[in-house]
């Protein structure tokens, strides 16, 4: 199927109508409606894939290494491809890289089924995991920008807005029946992850078809050829705008300082924890994306944020003072709620930070702009996770010199609540000296 507009006659912008105020005016909009569909299923099948990879992968080998290195196979990628990707993003096709970069995506995932069905070597599935993290480095900025040329500027906020709560929909409801049907297919067949890998190719490729079916695309005006000064546009730019550097820097280092996702099968299995075991593992990793999901949905029912910057100052504090609270709590369904919260106000965040960065920043920055965040934010997500544990065995079987029995359990759980408390500590801290380095944000108004 070929786009049914020539780049020499792009479609005008979606125009604004008198209903446009309303909560769902964005989905009268055709292609925003076949981007967020293919969101969904992108976004659902990765989420099973990602369950079936840890599974295999401890299956096969009953290592914790072997599952850190899933991280480290995906940032290398990301730390190598991050600066090519935004200058494509802002001088070729976004549509086509979008859909280059799904093939490239969907085959890792036909990779992972043949290797997981013949039984391969696990080195063969970090280096789909590579192709995989190689392919999405490159999606995420052309669809960040592309997002921009689907609306109305008018209604930039909506769309951002039902689009974090796609992404959290499809995360709760795709690792929850990956699980699922793992533990349904390995009692079939010897090789259950093999289909999970098979089902994340059809997922891929009906995103591909959502996309190739939108009319919109990017057209690039005057391209710039690639150098070392032109790829580091996008970090010129953003150190150039304090508004846009400070929200990116609150953003780095909450998610660096305050997730507590990384230690959560510690507070489920640990006696002197929570103790839930792995059901209530499991209502815990929901608790945040469900959180999401429902902030999503009352943000898109009221209008436009007034005061965007403070808006993101009291969130991020809540979340730090929710992240204190679940590291003190034991009590189960209050730890539910406190994560519950956090989810909540960092969807909130979500949506004022990506909401700024592309309305602030020219289309012909977009891509390079969009990959400076989120190699930013993806890369703090992965040393969140480190750090967290690494703090947890310094305060606690390192600082006891436990190592094994119940004095290491206990050495374990204080080592965890320390690490967790300390950062949510932290992720306040970081808020105040935000908003004092960059005033900006305290006066940063309407999200428009």
């Amino acid at each position: 199927m070929h786009d049914q507009e020539s780049p020499e006659n792009p479609p005008a912008a979606p125009v604004e109508k008198p209903g446009d105020e309303s909560a769902y005016a964005v989905f009268q909009i055709r292609d925003f409606r076949l981007y967020l569909t293919g969101r969904l299923f992108a976004v659902f099948g990765q989420q099973m894939l990602t369950v079936a990879v840890g599974w295999e992968l401890y299956e096969r080998t009953k290592s914790p290494l072997a599952l850190g290195l899933v991280g480290l196979a995906e940032m290398i990628a990301m730390l190598c491809c991050t600066l090519p990707a935004g200058h494509l993003a802002d001088n070729f096709n976004r549509k086509r890289i979008i859909l280059g970069a799904l093939l490239l995506s969907s085959s890792a995932s036909l990779g992972l089924a043949l290797i997981s069905w013949r039984h391969a070597p696990v080195g063969w599935i970090y280096a789909c995991l590579f192709t995989s993290a190689t392919a999405r480095t490159f999606l995420w900025p052309a669809s960040s920008a592309f997002l921009t040329s689907l609306v109305p500027r008018k209604l930039f906020p909506r769309a951002v807005t039902w689009n974090s709560g796609a992404f959290q929909l499809s995360s709760v409801t795709g690792l929850a029946l990956g699980g699922a049907l793992i533990a349904v297919l390995k009692k079939y067949s010897a090789h259950p992850a093999a289909f999970i890998y098979l089902i994340n190719f059809c997922t891929a490729a009906s995103c591909f078809l959502c996309v190739k079916m939108v009319r919109a695309h990017h057209v690039v005006k005057n391209p710039e050829p690639m150098s070392l000064k032109n790829l580091a546009t996008g970090f010129k730019f953003i150190f150039a705008q304090k508004l846009i550097l400070g929200m990116i820097t609150l953003d780095m280092f909450a998610v660096f300082l305050g997730g507590a996702t990384a230690l959560l099968p510690v507070f489920a299995g640990n006696e002197h924890l929570l103790n839930v075991g792995a059901l209530g593992l499991g209502l815990l990793y929901a608790a945040l994306p469900i959180g999401s999901v429902l902030c999503a949905l009352y943000l898109a029912h009221r209008r436009p944020m007034q005061k965007a910057g403070r808006a993101l100052l009291w969130c991020v504090a809540v979340f730090g003072l929710a992240t204190i609270a679940f590291g003190l709590s034991h009590w189960f369904w209050f730890s539910f709620g406190m994560l519950f919260v956090c989810g909540a106000v960092d969807n909130v965040s979500v949506v004022v930070r990506h909401t700024s960065v592309q309305l602030l920043t020219p289309d012909d920055k977009r891509g390079r702009v969009s990959a400076v965040n989120s190699l930013f934010i993806g890369t703090s997500n992965e040393l969140g996770g480190f750090e967290s544990g690494f703090v947890a065995h310094l305060f606690g079987p390192m600082w006891y010199h436990a190592t094994a029995g119940p004095a290491l359990i206990q050495a374990v759980a204080t080592g965890t609540i320390i690490s967790v408390v300390s950062g949510g500590i932290g992720t306040i801290l970081v808020v105040l000296a935000v908003a004092w380095i960059w005033p900006e944000i305290r006066k940063y108004g309407k999200l428009a």
